[in-house]
């Protein structure tokens, strides 16, 4: 049932529809209608309220904003009023701040005026009493004519007209100069001075009278010049005079008859000047360290020159002026320098030695200058500036004594500068780079220094430099030395206790320490310190004031200078190479046993079977092992030392030099050989000559003759020979000739070359050392004598007819 009710909202067009479901129907739609046109009335009279209260709201905002632009427009017209009153009040306050200026003026001036009447009355009354008093004197001490004329009534009136005319020239006069002084007219008043005093009969004598004796208007007239001369010193004293200003109250002051004065003044004046141009300068001294000096010397000599040229304008050339110019300039260069070292960096750095070096060339130039106007400061200059550049020079090589020395606390940084590196690094070995790294330092730290020297400073510091470059280069050879082995490390020297950045040990090693030195000695150095004073020498050439003469002069001085610095240099490496050599030789004679020993014991008959004369006569076995050592090192050093045929024949030159020198100094060996219960035979002196003259051939042989060994080698012999005739040995018919002893010799070097040996014994046998079964002990050495290079410069380059060539033991040195 339910459900046909639910049906009957949807009747079908078939089915009666009752009455009162119809009214039912039309009452529910009806009421919807009229709820639908409810809802919309109030809907619209919801947006009509809405759109009235927007629009109210609309309308009072609009209200506001002209409210608020009214009272804007009201504000604006107040603020013109007031900006139209202040303008007014300005413009009236102006009007009448001029107009009371206009009266100031015009009141200054009347009172200048009445105080110039004022004086011209005061002085007129003191003239006239003055006048009075004289003339009252003069008639009372006149002769009786006088006395006559003083009875007569009527000759005062006849002169009182003229007395009267004078006084008023005077008083008019004062007047005038009263005015020009007040105006600053001073030239012209100084002239109406001048004038009035060669006119005056009056006034002739003036300055020259008594106090008793000057008058009334002579006193006004020194009055007068007094304020002329203290106007024109106030002139000279203004912070803003210029120098036209200046120059006109100078000879103001001049004309007036004060010349020291004004001088005096115009010293004063450019000191002031000098001294506001300095302290405007002296803020940039730590912006531009280096350029400071030169500004600096540039405003003080500039200044020095333009007083020069104004005195001499103004004062001429009077020698008390020019005295006092050469004293006030003193005092100017001494401030100078003292500013300088004021102001000056730190004296370790290269900025300070670069600040020194350009100090001195700029200023030297303008002294030089100065010397054209007749006043020399140079030498006082130089004295003044010494001490300073000397701290300078010397802190900077106490810095390169810690970066050269102590390479493990220097944390500077040495750039490798092509020309050092291809020289030093040709020397290097796989060990050795500590120690390229300290000759690069050597020689960047020298370079670095001569680097900042300027011409000027080469020049009058050089010698200086030079003595300090020695002094490093001598400390440098010492430090060297101490990485050689030998007893440099003694415990009781404190100077070879420090610690060593690198050690020695093969020979390879010591040789590239020699060669290092002596590339920085001979070729690196020498170079770096000629550059420089070749400049030197140019800029010289180039002074204006320097004569053929003086550049000949100065070329002579500097070769000299050099040589011997050259000379000192040479004497500091002979240090390390003669320690080189003394404990090479040393070692090799020390530390060998047996017959290979080189002592007294063998040249004695106990020994014949070590000396070897039935067929073939041998060197002694340690001469043939000093001819094998040698032979080795030379191989080694022409491995290290590349290119450098110099240092190697020097090295092995000295090296048999200190062999002979040994021989000669070693009193154990002579002690043996001059000892009575020791039996001689002639057959060790032949030995010992033999050997002598081996020594000598080998120098020959290698391309080394030296003088000194051959002397050396002479005054064995001779020793020998005395000794062993003091023990009944006859030379003469033991000895045989000079020749033979030569000739052995070179056989006997040939023999070494190619292996042979003096006896049938195997070449294993102890008794003979053969040259190419020596087994060379550096890890550097190439193989044997017989697959050495010929090209190689040692002794197995040496061709055979060096060994044919004539004996001459007095060769020169090389």
């Amino acid at each position: 049932m339910e459900s046909s009710e639910e049906e009957d909202d949807f009747p079908s067009i078939e089915c009666i529809i009752p009455q009162s479901r119809v009214d039912s129907l039309y009452q529910s739609h009806t009421e919807r209608v009229r709820s639908l046109f409810l809802h919309f009335a109030i809907s619209k009279q919801c947006i009509l309220w809405s759109l009235l209260f927007l629009y109210s709201h609309v309308c009072s905002v609009r209200v506001s904003i002209f409210q608020g632009i009214r009272k804007l427009c009201c504000e604006l017209l107040d603020l013109k009023d007031a900006v139209e009153n202040l303008c007014g009040n300005m413009h009236s306050k102006f009007l009448a701040f001029l107009r009371i200026s206009e009266e100031a003026v015009e009141v200054k001036h009347e009172l200048i005026e009445l105080q110039k009447h004022i004086s011209a009355q005061g002085i007129l009354v003191q003239d006239l009493m003055t006048g009075v008093c004289r003339e009252l004197e003069e008639w009372n001490q006149s002769s009786n004519d006088v006395a006559e004329i003083q009875h007569d009534p009527e000759l005062p009136e006849l002169f009182e007209p003229l007395l009267n005319e004078r006084n008023d020239q005077k008083i008019l006069f004062l007047e005038n100069v009263d005015v020009l002084v007040a105006e600053r007219k001073f030239e012209e008043a100084i002239e109406a001075l001048d004038a009035e005093e060669k006119n005056s009969a009056e006034l002739k004598g003036l300055g020259n009278n008594s106090l008793d004796d000057v008058s009334s208007y002579e006193s006004a007239l020194l009055e007068r010049k007094a304020i002329l001369e203290e106007q024109l010193i106030g002139i000279t004293e203004q912070a803003s005079v210029s120098f036209p200003e200046l120059k006109t109250a100078l000879n103001g002051l001049i004309k007036l008859g004060k010349g020291p004065l004004a001088h005096q003044q115009m010293l004063k004046f450019y000191q002031s000047h000098l001294q506001k141009r300095i302290e405007a300068l002296l803020p940039s001294s730590s912006l531009c360290p280096e350029t400071f000096p030169s500004t600096l010397s540039k405003i003080v000599f500039s200044v020095i020159s333009m007083t020069i040229k104004e005195s001499a304008l103004i004062f001429g050339d009077n020698p008390v002026y020019t005295n006092r110019i050469v004293q006030w300039a003193e005092w100017e260069i001494e401030y100078f320098v003292r500013v300088v070292k004021e102001n000056s960096p730190s004296s370790e750095t290269v900025s300070a030695l670069r600040a020194a070096s350009i100090c001195i060339q700029a200023s030297l130039n303008y002294c030089s200058i100065l010397e054209s106007q007749g006043l020399k400061m140079s030498k006082l200059l130089l004295v003044l500036l010494r001490p300073s550049v000397e701290e300078v020079l010397e802190s900077n090589f106490r810095r390169a004594r810690r970066a050269v020395l102590d390479m493990a606390e220097s944390a500077e940084c040495c750039p490798l500068a092509p020309q050092f590196a291809s020289s030093l690094s040709a020397i290097a070995t796989s060990s050795s780079s500590m120690l390229v790294e300290s000759g690069m330092r050597f020689m960047h730290i020298i370079e670095e220094i001569l680097e900042q020297l300027t011409p000027l400073a080469s020049l009058h510091f050089g010698g200086n430099v030079l003595s300090r470059i020695l002094q490093l280069f001598d400390k440098y050879m010492d430090a060297l030395i101490r990485a050689l082995p030998g007893p440099s490390d003694d415990d009781n020297l404190p100077e070879l206790k420090e610690a060593l950045l690198f050690r020695a040990e093969t020979d390879s090693e010591q040789l590239a320490i020699l060669g290092m030195a002596f590339t920085i000695l001979d070729e690196l150095l020498p170079n770096a310190v000629l550059s420089r004073w070749m400049l030197q020498s140019e800029s010289k050439a180039k002074e204006p004031n320097s004569g053929p003469t003086e550049n000949v002069t100065f070329n002579t001085n500097a070769s000299v200078e050099l040589k011997e610095w050259r000379k000192h240099l040479q004497h500091s490496f002979d240090k390390l190479r003669d320690h080189f050599c003394r404990q090479y030789i040393l070692t090799f004679i020390y530390s060998r046993e047996g017959k290979t020993r080189l002592n007294a014991h063998i040249y004695l008959s106990d020994n014949r079977e070590d000396l070897y004369w039935d067929s073939d006569p041998l060197p002694s076995l340690p001469f043939q092992a000093l001819f094998s050592k040698l032979q080795q090192l030379a191989a080694v050093a022409g491995h290290v030392l590349l290119g450098r045929e110099k240092i190697q024949k020097i090295l092995l030159a000295r090296l048999t030099e200190t062999v002979v020198m040994w021989l000669s100094d070693e009193q154990e060996f002579w002690g043996v050989l001059e000892d009575n219960s020791v039996p001689l035979q002639p057959l060790g002196l032949q030995q010992l000559i033999l050997d002598m003259h081996f020594t000598v051939e080998i120098a020959r042989f290698a391309g080394y003759p030296s003088r000194h060994v051959h002397q050396i080698a002479s005054a064995i012999t001779a020793r020998a020979i005395r000794t062993f005739a003091a023990r009944g040995i006859d030379p003469q018919s033991a000895l045989p000739e000079d020749e033979w002893f030569v000739e052995t010799a070179k056989s006997a070097i040939n023999k070494l070359l190619l292996g042979g040996s003096g006896s049938e014994a195997s070449d294993t046998d102890e008794d003979h050392i053969i040259v190419h079964d020596e087994v060379v002990s550096d890890s550097d050495t190439v193989s044997s004598l017989s697959s050495m290079d010929s090209t190689t410069e040692s002794f197995a380059s040496a061709s055979m007819a060096e060994l044919d060539s004539p004996s001459n033991l007095s060769d020169p040195d090389n």
